[in-house]
């Protein structure tokens, strides 16, 4: 969502944009994990992914931006993620892979209660976890 938000070029840039922009302006509490963070970064600064990509630097600096607002948290794993990570992954069937970064987030929103908003129906495979598709109307 963060990616759709910030690529003006992408088909689902205006509905991401409002919605990253409600929760940026609002008044419940936006978690960001780092796993989030760094795929932000990792993507937005990807030759392969992007034509034009951010600079390192500018990448970084539109984190910094979204920390700057007040509703902004880093939700952080806590020391039993390895566990809660491959219990998820066994929970959904999987064998790890690409679902580990999916994992990952589920389990530290699921440590601090949190909704996952997302564009990825992976996110699905995880029972408990509360999801919300921005996206879907």
């Amino acid at each position: 969502m963060l990616l759709y938000a910030h690529d003006s070029r992408s088909p689902f840039f205006v509905p991401a944009a409002e919605w990253w922009q409600s929760c940026m302006n609002g008044q419940i509490p936006v978690g960001l994990c780092h796993p989030v963070i760094f795929a932000f970064i990792r993507i937005s600064t990807s030759p392969r992914v992007y034509e034009n990509p951010l600079s390192l630097q500018a990448a970084a600096a539109q984190v910094n931006r979204w920390f700057e607002r007040r509703v902004t948290r880093v939700l952080l794993a806590d020391e039993n993620h390895h566990t809660s990570v491959v219990r998820l992954l066994s929970e959904a069937g999987s064998a790890g892979g690409n679902l580990v970064t999916d994992a990952q987030i589920a389990a530290i929103a699921l440590a601090h209660r949190a909704e996952v908003h997302t564009a990825d129906q992976d996110f699905r495979r995880f029972s408990n976890l509360s999801c919300h598709y921005p996206l879907s109307r």
